[in-house]
């Protein structure tokens, strides 16, 4: 690894250590109070989200003062570097207040061309996902193993994974039950960890809509790193939000896209 990616993964690390020890006091408390940000619908915001999203903020102004900032929670803050450091606290907090763990914080750092450094960390289970342009590995109960995409199968035979109905337009949820109809087995609700898993190995495909910049940045480098491909769903970077396909192989992503892009 560079010089400059170890520092940033470094710095990256103790920014989920930091909010690894903010939120996991809060989860799965009889008490945790959840506003509501979405007029119309319902998308919580915890003290847990806000105390991560600070105590990441808190080691960046200290370790990385010239670098750019855009959080879910607190906004875009300017840098002077050419580097954005690109989080959310917590990614799922649907999940975090339903006591499920399949909730993360994703941490991404990179230019304007999308992410170079990913983490996607699951602090209950306390599984890690991190990816670099070299390599791609898991820290859990296990220790640390590879990551590694799976190879190339037909959607006929694929596991493919969703946040749909909660996220995107109808229109957009039937392009996702398009591609899902075709496929062997289809799992809802599963936040960043569907991103984590089909990095690990488990899965073949992740179709989102609705996104923004601090819900794709870190699955992408973690996903890439592993071997597999992010795109729109016309195949163009999805690092600024919006549609995303995630894929475990260029393969399976060309036959998803072709289904998707009938869908504009």
């Amino acid at each position: 690894m560079t010089h400059m990616h170890d520092t940033l993964l470094d710095v990256a690390q103790k920014l989920a250590d930091a909010a690894r020890a903010a939120i996991l006091p809060h989860f799965r408390t009889t008490d945790l109070a959840a506003e509501n940000k979405l007029e119309g619908g319902y998308d919580p915001v915890t003290i847990a989200d806000r105390a991560a999203e600070e105590a990441m903020r808190a080691i960046l102004a200290d370790l990385r003062p010239d670098d750019a900032i855009l959080g879910e929670e607190f906004g875009a803050t300017q840098g002077t570097s050419g580097l954005t450091w690109v989080l959310d606290p917590i990614d799922g907090t649907r999940g975090f207040v339903s006591g499920t763990p399949t909730w993360g914080v994703l941490i991404a750092v990179g230019g304007p061309d999308g992410p170079e450094i990913g983490i996607i960390d699951q602090p209950y289970i306390g599984e890690r996902f991190i990816g670099t342009p070299e390599a791609a590995w898991l820290h859990g109960p296990q220790g640390r193993a590879p990551l590694k995409t799976r190879s190339p199968r037909p959607l006929s035979q694929a596991t493919v994974f969703t946040t749909f109905p909660e996220v995107g337009t109808p229109a957009d949820a039937a392009a996702f039950v398009d591609v899902a109809g075709r496929a062997r087995l289809t799992r809802y609700g599963m936040d960043c960890y569907a991103y984590a898993l089909v990095a690990a190995g488990q899965a073949d495909l992740v179709i989102e809509a609705g996104l923004n910049a601090y819900d794709i940045q870190a699955p992408i480098a973690v996903i890439e790193a592993a071997g597999g491909i992010v795109t729109d769903w016309q195949g163009n970077p999805a690092h600024n939000g919006g549609r995303a396909l995630a894929a475990a192989n260029p393969e399976i992503h060309a036959e998803a896209l072709a289904i998707l892009a009938r869908h504009p």
